[in-house]
C-alpha cells in the first residue's frame, strides 16, 4: 500500500517511513522547521521551490470544515448566539493551529512522494 494515515499522522518520512520530517524537539517559534534531508533514505523534505502552497489549501479545506461545521451547528441546532458561537470556533481553531499547519505539509509531502519499499532495503545492504 502506497499511502499510510498512520506514518502522514506521525509526520514519518513518505518514502522510507523511518524517520521524522519535522525538527524535534517542537519547538513553538519555528514550527515547521524541518531537516533539508531524511536521514535514513536522503529524501528531500521540500522537492521544489514553493512545493508547500498545496499544503495551504489543504490547510484551508480542512480548517473550513473543522470550523465551520461546529459553528454552524451551535448557532442553528443549539441556538448559540453568533458572537458566542465565533469564539468558541477561535478557541478551537488556537487547540488545533499546530497539528494542523504540521499535518496539512505532511499530508501534501506523502501525496506527492510514494512510499518506497526499496529504499528501506537499500539502506540495510549499506
Amino acid at each position: 500500500m502506497s499511502f499510510s494515515f498512520k506514518a502522514m499522522w506521525q509526520y514519518k518520512c513518505p518514502r522510507c517511513r523511518q524517520t521524522k520530517i519535522f525538527t524535534e524537539p517542537f519547538d513553538i517559534a519555528k514550527p515547521l522547521d524541518m531537516p533539508k534531508r531524511c536521514a535514513y533514505c536522503n529524501q528531500r523534505t521540500e522537492p521544489e521551490l514553493g512545493f508547500y502552497y498545496g499544503a495551504m489549501f489543504i490547510s484551508y479545506v480542512i480548517s473550513a470544515f473543522l470550523l465551520l461545521a461546529p459553528t454552524l451547528l451551535l448557532v442553528f441546532y443549539f441556538k448559540w448566539n453568533p458572537t458566542s458561537a465565533i469564539s468558541f470556533a477561535i478557541f478551537l481553531a488556537a487547540l488545533v493551529y499546530f497539528k494542523l499547519l504540521r499535518g496539512s505539509r505532511s499530508l501534501w509531502l506523502h501525496i506527492n512522494v510514494p512510499y518506497d519499499p526499496k529504499a528501506l532495503e537499500a539502506n540495510k545492504t549499506e
